[in-house]
């Protein structure tokens, strides 16, 4: 479906509500629209792209469905909340399946971990490698429930606008031990190194490297159990039509193919945006779906600038970059499960050279989605649909993408082919790929950075980017570069700090 931008679509309109352009349609700016189009406002939601969803972003190849990015729901109330607000029920329009298991770890010895929501199978999945172990997993259970409550369910809907709101919160960050590392509280609970893996990997799926994140992204592991992991069938661009649709329903509007260039600033105050066409649009608000970097880097002006200056956003660390590569097959694989996950020989040292020594490795570590595994309807009868996942550094890394992406590709092919899919180079019949220069080229991502700023502790809560920035007025930030950070939860949770920062819209009539 495309959506584009006309003249008349600039035009005044009759609709006397204040005015709120949203640049980006992700799951932040479409979330954000149907907030603020709950509280009154007229919302306008703009994107580069051909059609909504950003990340989410859907492919149609011959026949087979792929979801460009995230894959995994493990926060479902918080998109029932949106439906809530339009007086409608999620499942009136998306239907979400629970995976079990939520996904399968293959370690590099050839080994397996299934994991479960179910504590009893947890158990004896633990026991399997290591009954030792047993006993320390359900003490650090018990931590990763503990960090949840804190790091969730308070920290992680707290707006952050003022020092202040940090330093309330050191008394838990200290007792939960934010300053240790993902890896390093594990390693306190578990000693088999193959569950200090399993049970420490998960910042990956936020951009952050195990080793170096606070211990505060254990949650995960939590987050998991307490609500699960689901898919959503038709896969997860099901949800950005569904969210289209109420956007819709408020009387809002969506336009693609619609690149902002600039965000006008009025006296200090976010005014509208200017379009590539020239085209200027006024907005009471502004919201910033877009990277945050390049949002301040690209789309806002320096001068005066007190915290995210040109110089600070250049000085900043990001996260890794990604290599994702859909393809399709001519046959079914039914003993792969929907998600799995393969460990390569390295584990630390791998990271090491992803995050801190910018240089692709001749080993790696693979994320297999096969959502086909769940919905078959995602592909033709008798195929499969796939993509696999290697994160990679970002373009810090000077990696000549165009000419190193086939060879990059082919590797990861020949891996699967002698691991998981036998027969795979014969069996493919459509093929994409998507790598750290498209994430730049396409989706607007500083340095080919796929989660935005790296989640260390000095670049989370208070020293992210601030949902509301402290340079502009009537400007806002949602998405994965803001607080509190990537990922499904993270992405919707900064749309609803905006019910904290947000005026009313009576206070523009």
């Amino acid at each position: 479906m495309t959506f584009a931008m006309r003249p008349q679509d600039m035009a005044l309109t009759e609709d006397r509500r204040p005015h709120a352009v949203i640049i980006g349609a992700g799951f932040g700016g479409l979330s954000a629209a149907v907030r603020l189009g709950a509280r009154g406002y007229r919302v306008t939601v703009l994107d580069q792209l051909d059609a909504p969803g950003g990340r989410a972003y859907v492919y149609r190849d011959d026949g087979f469905t792929f979801d460009a990015g995230p894959t995994i729901v493990t926060a479902p109330f918080l998109f029932e909340e949106l439906w809530a607000l339009c007086g409608r029920r999620l499942e009136d329009d998306v239907t979400l399946v629970s995976l079990d298991p939520f996904y399968r770890i293959r370690f590099d010895d050839g080994t397996s971990f299934d994991c479960h929501g179910d504590r009893d199978r947890m158990r004896a999945e633990i026991a399997k490698f290591a009954p030792g172990d047993v006993a320390g997993y359900e003490r650090f259970l018990a931590l990763s429930e503990t960090i949840y409550r804190v790091g969730f369910e308070k920290l992680g809907q707290t707006p952050f606008q003022s020092w202040t709101d940090m330093a309330k919160c050191l008394p838990d960050l200290m007792r939960l031990g934010a300053f240790r590392s993902a890896y390093q509280t594990v390693a306190a609970y578990v000693r088999d190194p193959r569950l200090r893996m399993a049970l420490s990997f998960h910042p990956l799926f936020v951009g952050g490297n195990p080793f170096t994140v606070p211990s505060l992204y254990v949650l995960i592991s939590y987050l998991e159990r307490r609500w699960g992991v689901h898919f959503a069938r038709g896969g997860t661009g099901a949800l950005v039509d569904g969210l289209v649709k109420l956007i819709r329903s408020q009387g809002n509007a969506i336009h693609c193919n619609t690149t902002v260039t600039e965000i006008c600033v009025t006296d200090g105050c976010a005014s509208g945006v200017r379009l590539a066409s020239g085209a200027v649009i006024s907005a009471d608000i502004v919201v910033s779906n877009a990277d945050s970097a390049w949002t301040y880097r690209h789309l806002l002006p320096d001068a005066g600038r007190r915290g995210w200056s040109h110089r600070k956003v250049e000085k900043a660390r990001y996260s890794m970059g990604l290599f994702v590569w859909y393809f399709g097959t001519s046959r079914h694989y039914d003993d792969v499960p929907h998600h799995t996950i393969l460990m390569g020989p390295r584990y630390k040292d791998l990271l090491t050279d992803i995050f801190a020594n910018k240089v692709l490795a001749d080993d790696f570590s693979l994320y297999l989605h096969r959502p086909t595994a769940t919905d078959p309807m995602l592909a033709p009868p008798g195929c499969d649909a796939f993509y696999v996942l290697s994160p990679v550094p970002n373009l810090l890394a000077g990696i000549d993408w165009s000419t190193m992406a086939e060879t990059y590709r082919q590797k990861i092919e020949a891996h699967l082919e002698a691991t998981l899919l036998p027969g795979l180079k014969q069996s493919i019949v459509t093929s994409r790929i998507l790598n750290p220069q498209d994430f730049q080229d396409r989706l607007s991502s500083f340095r080919g950075a796929a989660f935005g700023l790296e989640p260390i502790l000095t670049q989370s809560a208070w020293f992210r980017p601030h949902n509301r920035p402290d340079e502009f007025q009537n400007l806002f930030f949602v998405g994965a570069g803001t607080h509190p950070g990537a990922g499904l939860p993270g992405v919707l949770m900064s749309a609803k700090i905006l019910d904290e920062v947000v005026p009313d819209a009576a206070q523009f009539v």
